[in-house]
């Protein structure tokens, strides 16, 4: 398992069109992906469960991936976000 902390930029927060592009991207690979903000976690299966964890712009979530191809997609997902959130 390896995993990220990631403080979003984005004046929207995590939105819908980046979270989408998001899920899209994630579902090219293997691991299972989850995704926390403070003390609430939620598996990366759809585009509802990261919205509804609020992240606002200044929050940092952190990314955990687990599976065979766990760190190309750590890095696939970190260069998203830093590209887009």
């Amino acid at each position: 398992m390896v995993s990220f902390d990631y403080t979003i930029k984005d004046v929207h927060g995590i939105h819908a069109r980046p979270a989408t592009d998001l899920f899209k991207m994630t579902k090219q690979y293997g691991s299972v992906v989850k995704v926390k903000k403070g003390e609430k976690e939620v598996p990366f299966k759809g585009v509802m469960g990261i919205m509804a964890l609020g992240a606002k712009q200044g929050d940092t979530v952190t990314f955990s991936f687990d599976g065979p191809d766990e760190a190309e997609e750590l890095e696939a997902v970190k260069a998203f976000m830093e590209a887009n959130l």
